[in-house]
């Protein structure tokens, strides 16, 4: 598996659905983004590819895979040279016998002008300990590969909620200017029938006064709707004034009525969930660090050689080489390595625990999603019921005003109880789109949304 060519081919498939989202254009000297509608699945897919979390996971992957190579150049081959010029004095004291012609007491000789150029070459035959390792890291490696899956996985989750979030404001948005059509309507009502006769001031007093109030509640959620794009923003990795268009409201996402099998959607969530198998190959790499670290006690073979040319002057230069054949044994350092094997072993134990723990916490989170997701769908079936009465209520209060039969405080309680039941509604609809991708991410196929 190549994992380095397939982290470059996931970049430029981040690159390549930005582009499909934003492209640049030329108006007046200045670079603008042209903004394509965004799905609730391509903004987890976008977020999953370019958000600041998850290409920073992509980065530690990488760090660890580069934890391969270092290790790996223990086995191959070390070669290297140099060129070494020296002069040196001796005193003939020092070699401990007295040599013929010489003083006993010493005598100083040279300097001795020497010129050496060599290379080395050092190649390791058998070390199964650094084997190891080198097995170790590559297990390490797939861990850190599955733990940034895993971390994109969350990003995407992050950004389908900001996601939703921005279709509630946008909804909140839409509810706000159909009160403040019935609102102003009232208003108009109250006014012509004050102006023809058949009508009071306190009618249009609190036509008016509704008004207000219903303006006041459409600025509000104008700003929870900017403050939703901006967290959107945010969690795709773009620039805050980057355009941003959604493809569909909150009412247009799909709605099921039926939930597919709890225990085919847990079993598929053990197999596929990034998370589970980053932990799985975390212990993996542990108990490989055991097997490695235990490893280091067997002998290891090695081969070095020198060669090159010494001489007084580049005239007068002799070949020399050296060369031979290293076996290795360690005896003992102290017990360094059994406190090594033992902190591996533990570590290995306690990832062991997680992953069972991680196991139950999967079958829980199918469980509950599935369970809100229900509760979720119910609650929608309910908040339309209600809607649609509070509409009729609404109509059949306004006729009765606009007839004169009684004032507009039937109306502007009708229309009360309306704002609460579009309220509810929408809040019944981000509830149940949010129980599908709790339930999308319990099976970690968050980037598998449309």
């Amino acid at each position: 598996m190549n994992v380095p060519n397939r982290r470059a081919q996931r970049r430029a498939a981040a690159l390549m659905v930005t582009a499909l989202f934003f492209a640049a254009h030329t108006a007046a000297a200045q670079d603008t983004l042209i903004a394509r509608a965004l799905s609730l699945g391509d903004a987890a897919r976008l977020a999953s590819r370019q958000s600041a979390t998850a290409l920073e996971a992509e980065y530690r992957a990488d760090q660890a895979l580069a934890r391969v190579t270092q290790e790996r150049a223990t086995l191959l081959p070390n070669l290297s040279t140099n060129a070494v010029e020296s002069g040196n004095t001796f005193n003939t004291a020092t070699f401990g016998f007295d040599l013929p012609g010489l003083n006993p007491s010493g005598e100083l000789i040279g300097p001795v002008n020497t010129l050496d150029v060599r290379a080395h070459l050092s190649q390791t035959l058998v070390d199964l300990g650094a084997l190891g390792h080198v097995r170790s890291a590559r297990a390490s490696a797939r861990a850190s590969d599955a733990d940034a899956a895993s971390i994109a996985q969350q990003a995407a989750t992050t950004a389908a909620v900001a996601y939703l979030e921005t279709q509630r404001g946008e909804a909140h948005v839409a509810a706000r200017m159909a009160d403040s059509v019935l609102a102003d309507s009232l208003v108009a009502i109250a006014h012509d029938q004050l102006t023809a006769g058949v009508g009071v001031a306190l009618d249009v007093t609190r036509a008016e006064s509704q008004a207000a109030s219903v303006r006041a509640q459409l600025i509000a959620a104008r700003n929870e709707r900017d403050r939703a794009r901006l967290n959107l923003l945010r969690a795709l990795g773009l620039p805050l004034e980057a355009p941003l268009q959604l493809a569909d409201s909150l009412g247009e996402l799909p709605i099921s009525d039926s939930v597919p099998d709890e225990r085919a959607m847990i079993d598929a969530a053990l197999q596929h969930r990034p998370d589970v198998r980053a932990v799985s190959a975390k212990l993996a790499a542990a108990e490989q660090s055991v097997a490695a670290t235990k490893s280091e006690r067997l002998p290891s073979l090695s081969a070095f050689g020198n060669e090159g040319y010494i001489g007084t002057n580049d005239g007068s230069m002799l070949n020399t080489y050296t060369w031979g054949v290293q076996l290795s044994l360690p005896i003992f350092d102290g017990l360094h390595r059994e406190g090594r094997i033992q902190e591996a072993q533990a570590m290995a134990k306690e990832i062991d625990v997680q992953r069972r723990d991680l196991r139950q916490q999967v079958a829980i989170q199918v469980h509950g999603a599935v369970l809100d997701l229900r509760s979720a769908r119910e609650q929608l079936d309910a908040a339309r019921d209600r809607l649609r009465l509070s509409e009729q209520a609404v109509a059949q209060a306004r006729d009765r005003f606009r007839a004169g039969v009684s004032g507009n405080l039937d109306v502007i309680t009708a229309s009360i109880d309306l704002n609460s039941a579009r309220n509810l509604e929408i809040d019944a609809l981000t509830a149940y789109q949010s129980a599908r991708v709790s339930l999308a991410r319990a099976q970690g196929a968050v980037t598998s949304l449309p």
